[in-house]
């Protein structure tokens, strides 16, 4: 399985017309999906692309791997502790990745 964890903000293309929650999300898992499955599909994997913006929105398939994890936690995990970990660390992957993003983004100064 080959994912893409992609974070976008809501605010992108506000110029262009009309906004619509989820939108840039969508576009971002399309355009990943087009430049990144033929590549896993080749090597035998699947490919899924983990998109999300800022204000809370999630793409069906993130929504979907999030959902399959949590069925295999509950069927192989004894403990909600343990699961509520795993998620925690989830959670953690994305903030972690949208830190990131946002670093990059800060102008940077020259002396």
């Amino acid at each position: 399985m080959c994912v893409d964890l992609t974070g976008v903000s809501s605010l992108v293309g506000l110029s262009s017309g009309g906004f619509t929650t989820g939108q840039a999300a969508l576009k971002a898992a399309s355009s990943k999906v087009t430049k990144h499955e033929k590549a896993c599909i080749e090597n035998q994997h699947v490919f899924i692309p983990f998109a999300f913006d800022t204000f809370g929105f999630l793409a069906s398939e993130a929504v979907e791997l999030l959902s399959r994890v949590q069925r295999v936690m509950h069927s192989n995990v004894l403990t909600p502790r343990f699961t509520d970990a795993v998620f925690k660390r989830i959670g953690f992957a994305i903030q972690k990745g949208l830190a990131a993003q946002l670093v990059a983004r800060l102008p940077s100064t020259t002396m």
